[in-house]
């Protein structure tokens, strides 16, 4: 076999270029024998971790022998999977070396290169001029000269690629970095498959001989295999904004640029077998691989208090000021065990730097709480970072740091989503953007993306294009069928048509950009861009590193996540509200626990904007769990996730807390690890504590298994764990069907199953927030709406839940509202909510301020606040078409047209002196119906006071049941409302959840696969939905199973039938024209004024 080494390789991380992952590239280096593969992305290494992990991926399935041929390597961000070659792969030592680097491309020279790093030295100079690069420009962008490259080429190997030497005479830059870099510069030679290759080769070996750059083969490689060529153009046409059309000589020739065997390039390369072996001479030059890097936490001595002494200073500190009364000798154990395992791994840095984050955002007002596994430390709890008791649920140190594991510990934070950015740019501040950064996120092709850019690129009509993108619910990964190409007027067995369907399931999962992540933030000792490229983000000051969160875990770098949480804010604005009002001043610490009515509320499922059991999921789970403490909450929030419903865990645990089938007495040692949850594992700590007390597995290998759960999914590689789980539990005197289903719940884990500590902070956000319902419900609207967009409901269904709770909302007033939501006290000593500023669409936040500052004892007219408060025209017709001028007696036309006429001139002085312009004559403008001001309340402040739309189409859908019935109901009924939630969760087999409001209350409705393909349109488009079907019981739960769905959202449209403004019969010169145009809202088509009308909020 001749031996080869790939040298020049573009993945799909080059953007709308590559035409494979990273993965298959790797997959496919290893089937062909080849000695090395070098991943060399323009002005980029963010695909290389990919390929990193693939490497590693292959060598384990190696490692474990011909068991490999059935085994498959999964794609982190697309999840397609590509077959190991079995052949190709039964040795590690036959696999690939990777090398990573990147193609520079220069924006002052015609020529490319190729630069390879020999060792970690020259790594960080290379991630160090990519950062410079990619700083100076926009995001996605990299603007680097060959100055740069000369100042930091030091250490790579650098490797030309000048343009075509048929079309262009050799490039100067060559000699001069060949005598800047003597014996580190190459020239690289690629065929073109034009007929001219042979004669291309002798030409590069004469340039190769002139400027002293030896040269060496390179396949230029864009794909894997030749079958991408296709999907290559797309790409290209993406790019370059054409269609398959016109894309002319930009297409590519043939499918050559394909990843070659070393036999391959070798006749390729005949006449010079010196070009092929210096590719492997290059690859044994480049001993650096990404194992080599290391990574430091900041480890900032304060005074010169050495940070492990410090850590243990502030832990005991905390043992005071959480346990005043003394802690508990079991807590103090804890302590001890965890310091000491915390300064045997040397994480104290890590859990300061979390420390310093959280007391930073608690000095500045803003609420903060720990989750995730970090509420499975006593430490983290007395720093402050966490606010669960630790008495409270079950602590497993090791689900948080393991010795044996070797790996940093994950700390998630979340911060009021309003105010997280303060918080994020004092990290900034405090570590510099070279030592701190947000991780990418990588966005990738989905369904509808796929379609509209394959579409455009196939040249299909753009109402085809809407049609075929419009049927596709969410984030579905799948190219339309038969059937959905038929709906939208296409011929399934078109060639055309076939190949666009073809392409858009290749695209799909493909990488388009990078984002940046929700929060994870990766902070250095020494410099980040020395480890990683750093960019700009699209946020004005923000910058994030190249590498996700997975690139982060497979390369073991610690990061902490500073995440956003609306909950949190609106949580922090009650207790201010409730500071105010009720002089009363809470925290979460010190919300009065166990309170009877708190339960007694769930229990009736009474939960619309509580935190985390607020869906329909939820909210029908309430009746039957009927929560009466705090960890039923605990359980409440981890049993209704993907883990446990598809580890048919839900069932069993029900019928044994509500008494229907006896807790199986499973030994001593299995209950203490399932007594509290019935004998059923609902949490990943579970899963651990089983493997060990049942199955024999060290701590260090229960975790193994717990991160398995995490990951099988996209790894596939828990299989290995089932026989050693199965037989230790045989060994121990379990039964082979006990020890399989066992194996089978904890396996259901891996669709995101909650660690009990996880489950447990989330928990306390549901009862603080349930308290504040419960007890002070205009305080929790107000606050909930001053935190919006946040949760599962819109702010119309907010105030509806507010009003039924017998608070009195008060509409949006010029004379009494701030921007945001405020209460006034009533008579009765009870607290009004008043409507604020900001439900008003359009009203700048600043016109707000403006406007509630100048207010003073009020505002008579429109005129005067135009003048006082110095807002413009727009500011005064977004107040008008909201309807806040009616404390002034003024009618939303009559507000409108004053606050239009203000546009027009000012009257001549000449006229405006004695009156000679006569009088404008008065217009009585006609009365708006209750459906028009319904319709126009909508559309300005997204809810109305007046009337629900619902009440006001009673009368014409006679055959429907009001909701508010159905609890009586039973057998086929029809039900009406507007869509308020549609869900779709993973695990529901295709089943849709629909939520349905009238005048009433709400319908839940169950949309099963069969029903929803029939009615698919009417179901995720529709917001109006008449539905018709059975009635279905569960305890107190009533739903409605669809068997009809008709759409009759172009009613809505009946509510507001336009009126038209009366013509002035007296002179042209007596008639009043505004300036501005139309009063009311431009026509559109019904169905979609009911989508801009009545929006619902979609899950899936």
């Amino acid at each position: 076999m001749t031996r080869y080494a790939e040298l020049c390789v573009t993945t799909n991380f080059t953007f709308l270029t590559g035409a494979s992952h990273p993965e298959e590239l790797v997959v496919r280096a290893a089937e062909l024998g080849l000695d090395a593969i070098a991943i060399t992305d323009r002005n980029s290494v963010a695909g290389v971790v990919r390929a990193f992990s693939a490497l590693k991926e292959l060598a384990r399935l190696a490692d474990e022998g011909p068991a490999i041929r059935s085994q498959r390597v999964m794609d982190h961000s697309s999840r397609q999977s590509v077959a190991a070659g079995s052949a190709a792969i039964a040795r590690a030592a036959m696999l690939p070396k990777l090398i990573v680097g990147a193609r520079l491309v220069l924006a002052d020279s015609p020529v490319e290169w190729l630069a390879l790093p020999t060792d970690a030295a020259a790594w960080s100079r290379l991630t160090r001029m990519l950062s410079l690069g990619k700083r100076r420009a926009a995001k996605g962008q990299c603007h680097l000269t060959r100055a740069d490259l000369e100042e930091w080429g030091e250490g790579l190997i650098l490797i030309a690629l000048p343009p075509d030497p048929m079309e262009h005479a050799t490039p100067p830059d060559l000699r001069r970095l060949a005598r800047r870099f003597p014996g580190r510069c190459f020239l690289g030679a690629a065929p073109q498959y034009d007929g001219r290759d042979q004669a291309r080769l002798d030409r590069l070996a004469g340039m190769a001989q002139a400027t002293g750059m030896p040269m060496v083969a390179v396949g230029e490689v864009l794909m894997h295999r030749a079958a991408r060529r296709p999907l290559a153009d797309v790409l290209t046409c993406l790019r370059e904004g054409c269609t398959i059309d016109s894309i002319g000589t930009r297409r590519l020739a043939n499918g050559e640029r394909r990843l070659k065997s070393g036999a391959e390039m070798a006749r390729l390369f005949h006449r010079y077998p010196a070009a092929i072996r210096r590719t492997l001479e290059i690859a044994d030059a480049c001993a650096f691989r990404l194992d080599d890097l290391r990574y430091q936490y900041p480890d900032e001595a304060l005074n010169g208090e050495p940070a492990q002494d410090r850590l243990e200073r502030l832990t005991r500190e905390g043992l005071s000021w959480r346990y005043p009364e003394g802690p508990p000798p079991k807590i103090v154990a804890r302590v001890d065990k965890e310091l000491t395992l915390i300064r045997e791994v040397g994480y104290a840095p890590y859990f300061l730097t979390v420390h310093d984050i959280v007391a930073f955002a608690r000095s500045k007002g803003i609420l903060a709480q720990g989750r995730g596994s970090a509420a499975n430390s006593v430490v983290c709890y007395l720093l402050g970072i966490t606010e669960v008791p630790p008495e409270s649920i079950t602590l497993i140190f090791e689900r948080f740091i393991s010795k044996e594991r070797g790996e940093p510990p994950d700390i998630d934070v979340d911060f009021e989503h309003e105010r997280r950015e303060e918080v994020i740019q004092w990290i900034y501040d405090r570590y510099s953007r070279e030592r701190a950064g947000l991780t990418a996120t990588v966005i990738h092709f989905r369904s509808r993306a796929a379609i509209r850019e394959v579409g455009k690129v196939m040249g299909l009509s753009q109402d085809v294009i809407a049609r075929l993108s419009g049927q596709i619910w969410g984030w579905s990964a799948t190219a339309p069928g038969e059937d959905r190409l038929r709906e939208a007027g296409l011929d399934p067995a078109d060639h055309r048509v076939m190949l666009a369907t073809r392409l858009i399931a290749e695209i799909i999962g493909f990488p388009r950009h990078l984002s940046q992540h929700v929060g994870g933030f990766v902070i250095t000792q020494g410099r980040l861009d020395e480890l990683c490229p750093i960019e700009n983000a699209a946020m004005e000051d923000r910058t994030i590193i190249e590498w996700d969160k997975d690139d982060i875990d497979a390369l073991g770098l610690m990061k902490v996540d500073i995440l956003a949480l609306g909950m949190l804010t609106a949580i922090r604005k009650a207790f201010g509200l409730l500071e105010i009002h009720r002089k009363r001043r809470l925290t979460l610490a010190n919300v009065p626990p166990e309170d009877r009515a708190v339960y007694d509320m769930l229990c009736r499922a009474d939960a619309v904007g509580v935190f985390q059991v607020e869906s329909r999921a939820q909210l029908n789970f309430l009746p039957r769990m009927r929560p009466r403490k705090f960890y039923d909450l605990v359980c409440e929030v981890a049993i209704v996730r993907p883990g446990p419903i598809q580890g048919g865990m839900v069932h069993p645990f029900l019928n044994r807390r509500m008494g229907r089938e006896p807790v199986e007495d499973l030994g001593p040692a299995m209950m203490e690890v399932l007594g509290r949850t019935y004998g059923v594992p609902l949490f990943q700590e579970q899963a651990m504590q089983i493997a060990v007390v049942a199955a024999g597995f060290t701590p260090a290998e229960a975790d193994r298994l717990r991160r398995s759960l995490a990951t099988f999914k996209r790894m596939g590689t828990i299989g290995g764990f089932r026989d050693r789980f199965v037989s230790g539990m045989l060994e121990r005197g379990h039964d082979a069907g006990f020890a399989e289903r066992c194996f089978a719940q904890i396996e259901g884990f891996g669709s995101y199953g909650f660690p009990e500590s996880h489950a447990a902070s989330f928990a306390r956000l549901v009862y603080v927030s349930a308290w504040l319902k419960c007890h002070h419900p205009a305080i929790f609207a107000c606050a909930l709406l001053n935190s919006q967009p946040m949760g599962f409901y819109a702010p119309a269904q907010l105030v509806r839940d507010a009003r039924e709770h017998g608070v009195e909302v008060r509409p949006v007033s010029v004379n009494h509202s701030d921007r945001d939501c405020t209460l006034e006290p009533r008579s009765d000593g009870a607290l009004a909510l008043r409507l604020g500023f900001r439900q008003i669409k359009g009203l700048r936040a600043e016109d707000a301020a403006w406007i509630a500052a100048a207010r003073g004892n009020g505002y008579p007219d429109v005129e005067s606040l135009w003048r006082r408060a110095g807002v413009g025209p727009e500011a005064l017709e977004r107040l008008a078409e909201g309807d806040a001028f009616a404390a002034l007696g003024l009618a939303r036309r009559d507000a409108l047209w004053a606050a239009r006429a203000l546009r027009a001139p000012a009257p001549l002085p000449l006229f405006g002196a004695d009156g000679e312009g006569g009088a404008e004559p008065a217009l009585e403008l006609p009365a708006m119906t209750l459906g028009q001001e319904v319709i126009e309340d909508y559309l300005s402040l997204r809810l109305s006071l007046r009337a629900h739309p619902l009440e006001l189409l009673r009368p014409a859908l006679p055959e429907s049941l009001p909701h508010d019935r159905l609890a009586g109901a039973s057998g086929r009924v029809t039900v009406a409302g507007l869509v308020i939630t549609r869900q779709r969760p993973g695990t529901a087999s295709g089943v849709i959840f629909v939520t349905l409001e009238d005048e009433t209350g709400v319908a839940n409705v169950v949309v099963w696969t069969r029903v929803y393909e029939r009615f698919r349109q009417a179901v995720i488009a529709g917001r109006l939905l008449r539905v018709t079907g059975r009635i279905e019981r569960d305890g107190p739960v009533v739903h409605v199973i669809a068997e009809q769905v008709e759409d009759l959202s172009p009613r809505l449209a009946t509510l507001g039938r336009p009126v038209p403004i009366p013509a002035n019969d007296g002179r042209a010169d007596e008639t009043r024209r505004p300036a501005g145009g139309s009063l009311r809202p431009s026509a559109r088509h019904p169905r979609d004024q009911a989508r801009r009308l009545f929006p619902s909020r979609d899950f899936h």
